[in-house]
């Protein structure tokens, strides 16, 4: 008996998962992640470098706290195809609108979590540091900075999450990454197209989360410190307790 012709791949099949589709189509998945990447480090960055000045001018005039504050959360209410929008004719259909708007948007992350680490550096901190002759600048990237990283780290992992998810409208302009793969194959009803460039999304997220959580642990070893002394605590008080 003979054999009978090969049936359909899984690309003919319009299948969800696909490894045809993964080895056909890998330099067009490999563009689309460097592209994702780069708009999402490059937004971060500039999302970092605009909130530590904004932060420090919230936290040194207290009448600037409020306008501050305020402005980065209305600016983070404006739904993101309309932001789009209004920076188009700025920027023109370029990466630039789509950069632009998730540093916009990641303002109020970072902001309050920066003011929030400043703020919870103990006064007593401060004052031994003012005693040994330091100055504001000094004060602030010495001992100021080092004790507010933990929140400073926390708001850069959910801005640099949620950046990786919203970079995703940017295929709205052509500059979206993986979200262009993602509205092409909507737009065709392509699974495995679809599938795959959403699965590479979250994966994009989950690494760099966890890629921050270690430069974390790493940039503030005195927490993990604190971390074991307290678990040593915990555990003489449950001894003491079953003893008594």
């Amino acid at each position: 008996m003979s054999g009978g012709a090969a049936g359909p791949g899984c690309l003919e099949r319009n299948d969800w998962i696909c490894g045809e589709y993964l080895r056909t189509r890998s330099q067009e998945l490999l563009d689309a992640t460097v592209q994702h990447l780069g708009i999402t480090a490059v937004s971060v960055l500039i999302g970092l470098l605009v909130a530590f000045p904004l932060a420090l001018v919230a936290r040194r005039w207290r009448s600037a706290a409020g306008p501050v504050l305020g402005l980065t959360t209305v600016l983070y209410t404006v739904p993101s195809l309309a932001m789009f929008a209004l920076l188009t004719p700025v920027f023109g259909v370029s990466a630039a609108v789509v950069v632009t708007g998730l540093v916009l948007y990641s303002l109020t992350i970072l902001v309050r979590n920066i003011l929030a680490g400043l703020h919870a550096v103990p006064a007593e901190v401060r004052e031994a540091a003012r005693g040994m002759g330091y100055g504001p600048a000094r004060m602030l990237y010495e001992v100021e900075l080092p004790l507010a990283l933990p929140a400073l780290v926390a708001g850069l992992r959910i801005a640099t999450v949620s950046t990786v998810a919203m970079t995703t409208i940017g295929s709205v302009v052509g500059y979206g990454g993986l979200g262009n793969l993602i509205a092409s194959g909507m737009e065709g009803f392509f699974k495995a197209e679809v599938l795959t460039a959403s699965v590479l999304c979250v994966l994009l997220a989950l690494l760099a989360d966890l890629l921050l959580m270690g430069l974390q642990r790493l940039l503030t070893p005195w927490t993990r410190a604190q971390t074991g002394a307290r678990a040593r605590v915990r555990r003489g008080a449950r001894a003491a307790k079953a003893v008594a």
